[in-house]
C-alpha cells in the first residue's frame, strides 16, 4: 500500500491572510507543518498542494515538495483530488492540515492503521470530549459513532440530547466524541466524493464530511489522545508558544 500526505495550504484565509507564511520560531507555519508530516513513518510522500505562489516559492526554498492547484477549489479535499490525479500510483491519500504546526506524526500513523481493513473508503480521528466548554461549543464539530467506530453523523450541536437530564450532568451519562480535523482516503474514494453535489446536511451544519455520509459513504474512526493545536487567527500564535 503506498500512501502520500498532502497540506492544502491558500493564502486568502479570511481570519489570517498569509497563514501558512507566518513565522513561528524561525520558521514558517508550512514548513513546520511539512516537517512534521515526515516523520511520519507511513507515508511514503508529503506534498503541499497550493494556488499561490509566495507558497510554492516558501515549499521550495525549505526543499520541500509541491503541486500549485486550482485558486477555484472550495476545500481541502478539492484541492487533494486534484493532486492525486497527478500522482499516480498511490492507494491512500492523507489529507492533512496545513495550520496545525506542531501535529504529532504518531496522529497521522494512527490514520493510516484504518486502512489495513480493505473495506475502508474514509477515515478521520475522534477524541473524546471531557468538558463542558468543548460539548456546548459550536465551532467544535461532536461526531456519533456506532458500534464499529464508524462516524454515523457530525453536528456541531451535541447529540445525542440526554433526556431527563440537566445538560451539566450530560457528560456523566455519555462519552460524546469531538472530531479531529484529519481524513484519510483511498484514491478512487476521495476522487469520487470531489464529485458529489453539496448536500442538505452539509449546508445546514457547515460541515463538509456530512456530504459524505448523506451519499452513502462509510468513515472509519480511531481515537486518539493527543491534543492538536490549530491556529485560525493571529492571536492563536499564543497557544503554542515555546513547543519548538
Amino acid at each position: 500500500m503506498k500512501i502520500i500526505g498532502i497540506i492544502p495550504a491558500r493564502f486568502g484565509s479570511s481570519r489570517f491572510p498569509g497563514k501558512p507564511l507566518v513565522q513561528i520560531d524561525g520558521k514558517s507555519m508550512i514548513q513546520r507543518v511539512y516537517e512534521q508530516a515526515s516523520k511520519s513513518k507511513l507515508l511514503d510522500a508529503v506534498i503541499v498542494a497550493t494556488d499561490d505562489v509566495r507558497i510554492a516559492d516558501e515549499v521550495s526554498a525549505f526543499g520541500g515538495k509541491f503541486h500549485m492547484t486550482s485558486a477555484a477549489h472550495q476545500s481541502g479535499t478539492d484541492r487533494c483530488a486534484e493532486v492525486i490525479r497527478k500522482e499516480l500510483g498511490y492507494d491512500v491519500v492523507i489529507n492533512i492540515q496545513g495550520d496545525e504546526p506542531y501535529i504529532d506524526p504518531a496522529q497521522i500513523d494512527l490514520l493510516i492503521s484504518c486502512f489495513d481493513a480493505s473495506t475502508v473508503q474514509l477515515a478521520t480521528l475522534v477524541k473524546k470530549i471531557h468538558t463542558d466548554e468543548e460539548l456546548f461549543n459550536s465551532n467544535i464539530p461532536k461526531v456519533v459513532l456506532n458500534a464499529s467506530q464508524e462516524a454515523i453523523y457530525f453536528s456541531r450541536h451535541p447529540i445525542p440530547f440526554i433526556r431527563g437530564k440537566e445538560k451539566e450532568q450530560w457528560l456523566e451519562e455519555h462519552q460524546f466524541y469531538k472530531h479531529i480535523g484529519i481524513y484519510g482516503y483511498t484514491a478512487p474514494s476521495l476522487l469520487e466524493i470531489t464529485k458529489l453535489e453539496p448536500s442538505k446536511l452539509e449546508q445546514a451544519e457547515s460541515l463538509e464530511q456530512l456530504r459524505w455520509v448523506e451519499n452513502g459513504y462509510t468513515i472509519q474512526t480511531r481515537t486518539t489522545d493527543i491534543e492538536t493545536i490549530s491556529i485560525d487567527a493571529p492571536e492563536d500564535l499564543i497557544k503554542i508558544k515555546g513547543q519548538a
